[in-house]
């Protein structure tokens, strides 16, 4: 089951606003990446369910987790269906993300008491996921929906809505400035965060500065 309560999962996406987003099929790395990212500042990570064993790998994650950073919510992504999202809820997920709006899974996770975050395209699709008690809606892909500017247009029909950004978000101050000038309740960051260069070299103090400045980028809206 999940180690933080919805509320605190939430809090914890809106108080640092940037979300790291990575698959690996090597446990062991995936686990470093975490630790890196959670030196850095990050207190919400998202596994992506994107590979053969994937679940083995985040059931890894979990325990790693919860030993080793006790204060990040790992959340599980490339959701598409309410069983795959109950599999990872049940090996201990915090949150639980998908590219587009499923209501079985919005009912299920509001039973389990775990945020469903579904990616929404527009007006429609976001009041629709409103209704199905959804409480921080993905925005995706972001940069082809309109970048930031979508955002604060999102935003002046529904003041009140949190948006999670993902997809054309990147680690550089003027991105990510533009990004908390939009309104937007967080972003989530994946290949451009995690190079190959990087993963290749192992070089987790580099992730660690990088997330440490995205953060301060983000936060000085």
């Amino acid at each position: 089951m999940a180690q933080f309560s919805k509320l605190d999962t939430l809090l914890a996406i809106r108080s640092t606003g940037v979300v790291p987003v990575f698959y690996h099929p090597d446990a062991e790395l995936v686990c470093r990446v975490a630790e890196a990212c959670y030196q850095g500042g990050i207190r919400a990570f998202e596994f992506t369910n994107r590979g053969d064993g994937a679940l083995r790998v985040f059931e890894h994650l979990v325990s790693f987790v919860r030993e080793t950073c006790p204060d990040l919510a790992v959340g599980a992504g490339t959701i598409l269906d309410a069983p795959t999202a109950a599999l990872y809820i049940a090996a201990g997920a915090d949150f639980i993300v998908s590219p587009a709006l499923d209501g079985d899974t919005a009912r299920l996770c509001n039973r389990r008491g775990v945020p469903y975050t579904p990616g929404c395209g527009t007006v429609t699709e976001i009041t629709a996921a409103l209704e199905l008690g959804c409480d921080l809606i993905k925005i995706f892909p972001a940069g082809t929906l309109g970048g930031p500017a979508f955002v604060k247009n999102v935003l002046a029909p529904l003041p009140r809505v949190m948006l999670l950004a993902t997809g054309a978000v990147e680690p550089a101050q003027e991105n990510l400035s533009a990004w908390a000038r939009s309104g937007v309740t967080a972003v989530g960051m994946g290949s451009k965060l995690f190079s190959a260069a990087l993963l290749a070299s192992a070089d987790w103090p580099a992730l660690t500065a990088a997330c440490r400045d995205c953060l301060a980028w983000f936060s000085a809206r």
